[in-house]
């Protein structure tokens, strides 16, 4: 794939990444570049005792173009999803934010059903939206 093919769908923020990248002792940047099991790691060894954390900040750019190449381009916004999910998911915003009006109201009065679907999206939050990109160009 080509550069410009890369830059038109941009589908993922270094300056998200590196943001995320303060908090990367949880694994959040890298949950975000589509990476839960890395990402679940980090959590678990506060970014492998820093050391990933700290070797993480030069891989940013690499992680931002995987994702890039991996998830699919669209309307939803990755970003804005993923600013959601982090800071409000228990209140089920991201999921309302992509038309999932339903299981947002239910994480809204579930506490994220009781933070298993808050988990749940941590995991497939980038699939998810990717799969709605790829349906809305077959259908739309």
């Amino acid at each position: 794939m080509s550069h410009t093919a890369v830059a038109a769908n941009d589908t993922h923020s270094k300056v998200v990444g590196y943001l995320l990248w303060v908090f990367g002792f949880t694994g959040s940047h890298r949950f975000y570049y589509g990476k839960p099991i890395t990402g679940t790691i980090w959590f678990f060894t506060l970014g492998l005792l820093g050391i990933g954390w700290l070797i993480d900040f030069f891989l940013i750019p690499l992680m931002d173009r995987q994702a890039d190449l991996r998830f699919q381009a669209g309307p939803t916004s990755y970003t804005l999803a993923w600013i959601l999910l982090t800071f409000l998911g228990v209140f089920g915003l991201h999921r309302m934010y992509m038309g999932k009006w339903l299981t947002g109201l239910l994480y809204l009065v579930t506490g994220g059903v009781f933070l298993l679907g808050v988990l749940y999206d941590f995991w497939t939050l980038n699939d998810q939206i990717s799969m709605k990109h790829a349906r809305r160009g077959l259908f739309g």
